[in-house]
């Protein structure tokens, strides 16, 4: 059995790559590093911790249906933070930059705090429980 591979980037469709940009770089506070053209499509890259990056795509051509997290494929993106100050600190930069999202919610494996970017894409930030 080969060693277990780890995660070293996601990519999202979007719908309007000029909206999911300016949303992406408010929420991270950050540009995009690099971008991709040569298929049909275009993409933005944005790095984030330990090497992982996203990139967020707008092909030629795709569906009218928006995301949703309850059909098969993904249900949403889990950020972890390492204690609960810097959660409340996401929350706290959620509210600045006017992007809506649940609050804190508590659970016995965990506390998150969830929000949805410009396509619906659920997104999370997150720490486990000790």
């Amino acid at each position: 059995m080969p060693a277990l591979p780890h995660i070293d980037h996601l990519a999202l469709t979007v719908t309007d790559i000029s909206v999911s940009t300016a949303f992406y770089s408010r929420l991270w506070n950050t540009e995009p590093t690099g971008h991709m053209t040569d298929g049909p499509f275009i993409r933005r890259i944005f790095p984030l911790a330990n090497g992982l990056t996203l990139g967020l795509t707008q092909h030629d051509i795709g569906s009218a249906k928006a995301f949703d997290g309850k059909n098969p494929g993904l249900d949403h993106i889990g950020f972890e933070v390492h204690d609960r100050k810097t959660l409340l600190e996401w929350r706290g930069h959620h509210g600045e930059i006017g992007v809506e999202h649940t609050g804190l919610i508590e659970a016995a494996y965990g506390t998150a705090l969830s929000l949805k970017d410009p396509d619906g894409i659920a997104l999370e930030i997150f720490i486990p429980a000790d």
